[in-house]
This record gives C-alpha cells, sequence and structure tokens, in this order.
C-alpha cells in the first residue's frame, strides 16, 4: 500500500483510469465478435454495416493509448480482409 499522500493520491488516479480503460477495451473486443459472428453466419450486409461500428470502437481505443496504433491498424485489416473473404 502507499504511504505518502502523492501515492495514494496516484493510486486512486491509476484505478479511474483502469476502469475507462477496461471499459474500452471491453468495447472494441464486443465490437470485433459480434462483426466476426456476421461475418460466419453469412449475413454479410449486417457485417459491412458494422464494420465502421468496430472501426470506431477500434480507432477510440487507439487514440486513448488502450492499444498502439499499429495494433489498431492491424486489427481493422484483419476485419476488412474476413469480410473481403467472404
Amino acid at each position: 500500500m502507499p504511504i505518502t499522500k502523492s501515492a495514494k493520491k496516484a493510486l486512486r488516479g491509476s484505478a479511474k483510469k483502469k476502469i475507462l480503460n477496461d471499459k474500452q477495451k471491453k468495447s472494441f473486443q464486443n465490437a470485433e465478435k459480434q462483426f466476426e459472428r456476421f461475418v460466419r453466419a453469412k449475413k454479410l450486409s449486417e457485417a459491412s454495416a458494422y464494420l465502421s461500428k468496430a472501426y470506431k470502437a477500434i480507432d477510440k481505443a487507439a487514440k486513448n493509448g488502450v492499444i498502439k496504433k499499429n495494433a489498431a491498424a492491424r486489427k481493422k485489416s484483419r476485419l476488412a480482409k474476413l469480410l473481403k473473404k467472404n
């Protein structure tokens, strides 16, 4: 446990940031999974409509530092490749 006043304050801030980061991470992971469900179910019209939502969630996570920029680009590329393949 932190002892100094500033360390206690940093711990509180860190806990708040973790909650927000986890929320954004779950958001883009759920968007990816939902998109993949649409593709595997051969619902390509819904999948193409949902692709922009998945992109938005991934871009927000990258913007806020939850994932890195290149990781976001890689994920978006793989989603587009999956849609094009089917």
